[in-house]
């Protein structure tokens, strides 16, 4: 459903002062129903863990974190996405201290460098991260306790999780109420999240309880995913997810699966019937190349497309049912319930947004930074544009500013989820929130209808010798709507001709697609595939954007565990071979 009709429906939902609050509120209210659904082994079903025993598995770890004495003292929380993981979240949270979440992709010594400069005093971590953590310890200066989630043996000077949660239960039999009883300021500091990026250059971004159910309230008035099965796709040490997904989710009474890994989305999808997903736009581009690939390998591409085009032209995405019966097998292949696909963390494709919402699958972006907990913009789940990152959030102000000749400008925002400042660093945070107003740095504009569209970043904007603004963004879009290009990062280099600063493509092609379609070609007769698809997007953008040099990678970029692409990153400069265009 996608509907002007309801530009001005907002869905009302309970509100809340802080995290103990919406997770207390949320086991009462759904008590016997499915929080998680949780694998222990690939060939085993999902098992079920009810938001009544959730609350439980909480107050009983706060509980013995609380009898430890880290009572307002901040913990780590590192290792793939888990159960246990959500449990040590909020059993930090809602009334021990502060949660310190952390990049499990990182390595050991910039781990330990985060630790440090967060003066973490307990460490939680999985059992896949036992070895990392090994070479960790050593280096850290304020940790006391390190707490494994998952093991029943505890080595010499570590805790298990199970036997504390135990702990817990007992201390809380025999009175001990320091954890359940403990009042939660909204306006105290719940969370300290480090920014992407070396651990050096990495910002401590300081949210409080107020900053994160404020969030959750107001896009909860937007989206409304009450009673669905979603499927927990992303890192939770990040807002995107973290907020989006496990906050939103459990304070709506969503059951959330937790995905066993990237390459089985799909089947966890099949296999689950679920009805939501929140991923990034590599995720959701992937999906769809695949889609497409299948129903060319059948023959059934040309009529695929056909229906497409009529689903757009006559709004068919507004009646589901024929949608479902006129796209069946897509539906069947992810599990034929789908009711949400949400995209953030960067831009998208408009054309995956349109080809999947044709096809009868609700989708629609945000736009946010952690910054402000972290959603900004969000399109309505019942009316959005697909190039658009929505209307503002309810309850926050965005404006425009230093608006330039074709009206995209910097884009500021206020309301209730702008963060309290970066931890320890009064000079950063003086230079993003000025009266009230966090500085994003991305640019943008707005439409006619309010929609907010972002361009790009500000520091990644090129700047030509005619004076034009060339935001990468833009340039990737087109080409990434190539055949043969897997990836692109575009920025600019000095030619060290009159011609100044020109545009240049680094790229990596889609070799097993040049594999299948040529057999096995030379690095020239690959490099002459590529100049011809950069010629084919160059002819699609006015002259000031067109691609004049590229660069050949022979591996994918390096990104974030979001699937970003590190935009300034210097690795992912130094690949291939420079050739003009």
């Amino acid at each position: 459903m996608n509907s002007k009709k309801f530009k001005d429906a907002l869905y009302e939902h309970r509100e809340v002062t802080d995290i103990k609050d919406l997770i207390t509120s949320s086991a009462e209210l759904y008590e016997n129903n499915t929080a998680f659904l949780v694998k222990k082994k690939h060939s085993e079903p999902f098992e079920p863990i009810t938001y009544g025993k959730f609350k439980k598995d909480i107050d009983y770890l706060g509980t013995s974190l609380v009898n430890m004495g880290l009572k307002g003292k901040r913990i780590a929380v590192i290792g793939e996405n888990s159960y246990e993981w959500v449990v040590s979240y909020f059993a930090v949270t809602m009334g021990t201290g502060v949660v310190v979440p952390i990049d499990r992709e990182l390595k050991a010594p910039e781990i330990a460098n985060l630790l440090n400069r967060s003066k973490a005093e307990a460490l939680i971590y999985s059992r896949k991260m036992e070895k990392t953590i090994k070479e960790v310890l050593p280096l850290t200066e304020t940790i006391q306790y390190h707490i494994n989630m998952n093991t029943d043996k505890p080595r010499e000077g570590e805790l298990a999780m199970m036997d504390l949660i135990d702990e817990g239960r007992i201390h809380l039999r025999h009175g001990e109420r320091g954890f359940v009883d403990a009042e939660v300021d909204p306006e105290e500091m719940a969370a300290l999240l480090f920014t992407s990026g070396t651990t050096g250059m990495a910002k401590g971004v300081m949210l409080s309880h107020r900053n994160i159910v404020a969030n959750v309230y107001n896009m909860s008035k937007y989206v409304d995913v009450d009673g669905e099965i979603g499927l927990s796709v992303l890192p939770m040490h990040h807002t995107y997810e973290m907020t989006c997904h496990i906050f939103t989710g459990l304070y709506q009474g969503i059951t959330i699966a937790i995905c066993e890994g990237l390459r089985y989305i799909q089947s966890n999808i099949q296999e689950l019937h679920a009805n939501t997903m929140l991923a990034v736009p590599l995720i959701f581009e992937a999906l769809h190349k695949r889609i497409f690939k299948t129903a060319e390998a059948t023959g059934k591409l040309p009529a695929m497309l056909k229906m497409i085009k009529l689903s757009r032209r006559t709004k068919m995405y507004n009646q589901p049912f024929v949608c479902k019966k006129v796209f069946k097998e897509v539906h069947e292949q992810l599990g034929g319930e789908i009711k949400h696909f949400i995209v953030g963390g960067a831009a998208i494709n408009p054309r995956v947004i349109e080809d999947f919402e044709a096809m009868g699958f609700p989708i629609f972006q945000g736009y946010g930074m952690t910054e402000n907990a972290p959603i900004i913009a969000v399109n309505k789940d019942r009316y959005g544009k697909a190039a658009s990152a929505g209307l503002p959030m309810p309850g926050t102000e965005i404006k425009i500013i230093d608006v330039d000749e074709t009206g995209n400008g910097e884009i500021i925002c206020r309301g209730p989820s702008v963060m309290m400042g970066y931890f320890d660093n009064p000079e950063e945070t003086a230079k993003v929130i000025q009266d009230g107003w966090l500085h994003t740095g991305d640019i943008g504009h707005f439409d006619k209808d309010g929609f907010l569209y972002v361009t790009g970043r500000k520091k990644s904007v090129i700047v030509t010798k005619n004076g034009k603004n060339v935001f990468p963004e833009e340039v990737e879009f087109t080409l990434g709507e190539q055949d043969y290009i897997a990836e692109a990062l575009v920025h600019g280099v000095d030619s060290g001709t009159e011609k100044g600063i020109v545009i240049k493509a680094e790229i990596f092609p889609d070799y097993p697609q040049i594999e299948e379609d040529h057999g096995d070609l030379t690095d020239e007769e690959i490099h002459e595939l590529i100049k011809k698809a950069v010629d084919a997007a160059n002819d699609e953008m006015p002259p000031y954007k067109r691609v004049q040099r590229i660069g050949i990678r022979k591996t994918e970029f390096e990104k974030t565990t979001t699937r970003k692409i590190k935009r300034h990153n210097q690795a992912n400069f130094s690949g291939g071979e420079e050739e003009d265009i």
